[in-house]
């Protein structure tokens, strides 16, 4: 595209903006809302992470993270082009949001801007009208969420601010109009600019190209630049910004100007990236909003150098993200991964190839620099003496994960050194304002595999185990161990293990390595060059056969794991009936339950005790979001079976025939993805098939339509 620049730093850049965006979201989210006086008086300057003073996680979930990360996925829906509209994003929104449960503040139609503009899409009101201050009024347009989501769409354009700030306009519009769609170009631009300038002045005047010359946020950005000069104290701008531009000068719960005043002030103060988030953190207010912009700006402007001299920001967040959305697989993410995604898009929006995967393609390759992916040692009380870990570049260049231990000996517990693949047990602990909507990233039947090798320094030799943790019927933690491989020093070994299907339909949490002494005191540097996982599931998943020995006192006071594996956006799921294994009902429209990753392409799902009691139902494979599957449906009336896909608001029957099916009779049905051929069967006979290449890859599901479906078991097998 014209007028693109791909910096050669361009990938750690945009990791360092990921990293800045995470970080300044979770030091600011404790204590999102409050006044400058308040946090004074009850945490004091904050100048690192509060999380454990009001006893929460640090990595949570939270609508700045989800929607910035999802949103930008409309590139990759609806292609990656400059053109894009306001009315594709608004699609992006409805496949990827699960109504009341992801992403947003669901605070009402009227109140939640982004809540109201959900509805209006919902109900035919197509972008950009879905944010119009003629459809919405000035109140709701105008509100913080046009800039809070804008990160993405700036790290796709490095050193284009025109492009930057056209695709912000085009995601703003969804939800918002006014000041608060300028607002957001003005920051995507600088974002934009800030991977080829760390010139502050440069960058103001860079954003200010594209805000209306009547927008009241000229003036703002006049104002906080002279008082600054003026004042030379944030806390005396501060204050101006209070009295002239506070939130009893705004209607709304959660304006744009006041915030981005603050925004403003904390550019122009801040003399690096800690400063920044002092600054920004330490003024009140929408502090998780407005951290998470500035840390994305300010460490795209540095470079990884920005979290340098001064807190240890990355070590307590080791990379992690959780992105709530209906791609249940892209949900426990972690920063590297994000980066390659927004810089493969940004390449390819430049004209450019994809950057080749690292080290064949591994989820966890190290790569980057001080990148961890997730991985952290098990809170056993002897590991913080006894390991520490950290990316770094051995003798002969190669990255990977350095696992230094001191003293591990034959009678120490083996250190796990781990990453999330699905929901911690924290999740329970996380403010309910926002749902984590998530699926596993790993399943039994599918090869794990980790490149593991001792470094020429250590001592004795040291025994490597793949371990995985999955939930029990109790929600907590269960370990299950694979091969093993015995390293002496110097020596490298790769461990491959298809997990078994063991685990009573229980999701897998974490997976990694288990370090132990073959004999005599280990000291020394173990590296995991790499973890993988590979393959198709080999599977059943229903209700745990282990709740049946449960009391059912004991079942209604657990969180249930094994079903919120499971994302939906159903009127009603129903795990408890003793016939079935899972219930699904929708009153009016359509409805649809998911898992799995966009890992899997050729498959065969099969649900062996399938019944319709009314309505229309069927099964769905290379699922992609609410509104991107292919679907073997049996349909209302009971003399028909389709298989149809769905892209974004339309259904289109890709061939259908007459099968005279009954409600309430149970059967066998079955629907396999192969390449670019789907077929369906039904009792074990081939009812239809047809070939359809639009979708190679996604999870499974289960689809019902005005109407109610049970389904007692999924088996999902390789082809």
């Amino acid at each position: 595209m014209t007028g693109s620049i791909i910096p050669e730093d361009y990938l750690e850049r945009a990791y360092a903006g990921v990293l800045g965006k995470l970080i300044g979201v979770y030091v600011g989210r404790p204590f999102e809302g409050w006044t400058h006086q308040r946090i004074l008086k009850e945490l004091g300057p904050i100048r690192f992470y509060v999380h454990e003073k009001v006893n929460s996680p640090l990595v949570v979930v939270d609508d700045d993270v989800s929607g910035t990360f999802v949103f930008v996925r409309a590139l990759e829906e609806h292609g990656a082009t400059a053109d894009l509209s306001a009315e594709n994003i608004g699609r992006t929104w409805l496949n990827n949001t699960v109504e009341k449960k992801s992403i947003f503040w669901w605070g009402g139609r009227g109140v939640s801007t982004e809540h109201t503009a959900y509805l209006n899409l919902k109900h035919g009101i197509k972008a950009p009208a879905s944010g119009a201050i003629d459809t919405n009024g000035k109140t709701i347009a105008e509100q913080i969420g046009s800039q809070i989501f804008i990160d993405g769409w700036a790290m796709v354009a490095p050193g284009n601010p025109e492009l930057a700030a056209r695709l912000a306009h085009s995601a703003a519009s969804v939800s918002h109009d006014g000041v608060a769609v300028d607002a957001a170009k003005l920051w995507a631009a600088m974002e934009a600019e800030a991977f080829v300038s760390a010139n502050v002045d440069h960058l103001l005047e860079t954003g200010l190209r594209f805000v209306q010359p009547e927008s009241p946020l000229r003036k703002l950005v006049e104002d906080i630049r002279s008082w600054a000069k003026i004042d030379q104290d944030w806390l005396k701008t501060r204050q101006r910004i209070e009295d002239v531009y506070g939130y009893d000068k705004f209607p709304g719960h959660c304006h744009m100007m006041p915030n981005h005043g603050l925004m403003l002030m904390a550019l122009v103060y801040g003399r690096d990236f800690h400063e920044a988030i002092h600054i920004i953190n330490t003024a009140g207010w929408d502090t998780d909003c407005n951290s998470g912009n500035i840390g994305c700006l300010f460490a795209i402007m540095n470079g990884l150098s920005a979290f340098e001299s001064g807190p240890d920001w990355r070590g307590p967040l080791a990379d992690r993200a959780l992105i709530s959305s209906s791609d249940g697989g892209y949900s426990i993410n972690n920063a590297a991964r994000i980066a390659y995604d927004l810089v493969n898009t940004g390449r390819k929006l430049g004209g450019r190839k994809a950057l080749p995967a690292p080290k064949d393609g591994s989820q966890f390759h190290f790569t980057l620099p001080g990148s961890v992916q997730g991985f952290v040692t098990s809170p056993n009380s002897l590991l913080p003496r006894l390991v520490h870990i950290q990316q770094a570049i051995d003798a002969h260049g190669r990255a990977g994960l350095a696992i230094d231990l001191d003293g591990l000996t034959n009678a120490t517990e083996p250190v796990e050194v781990m990453t999330d693949t699905f929901s911690p047990p924290d999740v329970r602990q996380m403010k309910k304002t926002y749902d984590l909507m998530a699926a596993p990233l790993i399943y039994p039947g599918q090869v794990l595999k980790a490149v593991v090798r001792s470094d020429t320094s250590t001592n004795v030799s040291v025994s490597v185990q793949l371990r995985l943790k999955h939930y029990s019927v109790q929600d907590v933690l269960a370990t299950l161990d694979g091969p093993s491989a015995v390293l002496a020093p110097g020596q490298e070994q790769t461990i491959s293990w298809k997990i078994p299907d063991v685990l009573d339909s229980q999701p897998i949490q974490n997976i990694g390595v288990a370090l132990s002494c073959v004999a005599g005191c280990f000291k020394g540097r173990i590296w995991l060059d790499s973890v993988s996982y590979s393959g198709t599931p080999e599977m059943t998943l229903k209700r745990p056969a282990a709740l049946a020995q449960l009391s059912k006192e004991a079942t209604r006071n657990l969180f249930g794991f094994w079903h919120r594996a499971w994302i939906h956006n159903l009127h009603n799921l129903t795990v408890r009936f003793p016939s079935m294994s899972f219930s699904l009902a929708q009153d009016e429209g359509e409805g649809i339950m998911t898992t799995g990753t966009r890992d899997w392409a050729d498959y065969r799902l099969s649900a062996p005790r399938f019944q319709v009691t009314l309505g229309s139902a069927g099964l769905a494979v290379r699922v992609q979001g609410l509104n991107r599957y292919y679907a073997l449906i049996l349909q209302s009336g009971g003399q028909r079976v389709a298989l149809l896909k769905a892209r974004d608001e339309v259904r289109t029957v890709l061939s259908s025939v007459e099968y005279a099916w009954k409600l309430d009779e149970i059967y066998s049905v079955s629907l396999v993805a192969n390449a670019d051929t789907l077929t369906g069967y039904i009792a074990g006979q081939k009812i239809v098939e047809v070939h359809d290449a639009e979708y190679v890859n996604g999870g499974i599901g289960a689809v019902v339509a005005d109407g109610s479906l049970s389904i007692d078991q999924f088996d999902v097998a390789p082809l």
